[in-house]
């Protein structure tokens, strides 16, 4: 089962390959900015990929819209459109 690690002092949690991202740290109790709630639109969901960025699901189409019209840099993740698929350290400037 893959791990999500924190670059800051939060507990390391474990879920099931394929998990939301997003999904996952809310549920583990860590605040996910986020204004429509999971549904790809605002971006605010993004966090940080300190590593294990190749663990992670492909961007889909609605996460490189906004990538494109935000300007995400590529070590940046959109949560809410993110499957956890293997082990990763992740990063958000409000954790």
């Amino acid at each position: 089962m893959p791990v999500i690690s924190f670059a800051k002092n939060q507990a390391p949690i474990t879920v099931e390959a394929g998990a939301n991202l997003m999904k996952s740290l809310l549920e583990a109790g860590l605040p996910v900015a986020s204004s429509c709630k999971g549904d790809g639109i605002c971006a605010k969901c993004r966090v940080l990929i300190v590593t294990g960025a190749e663990n992670l699901s492909q961007i889909n189409p609605r996460e490189q819209v906004l990538r494109d019209r935000l300007r995400i840099p590529r070590e940046a993740r959109i949560s809410c459109q993110t499957g956890v698929l293997g082990d990763v350290t992740v990063d958000a400037s409000y954790w």
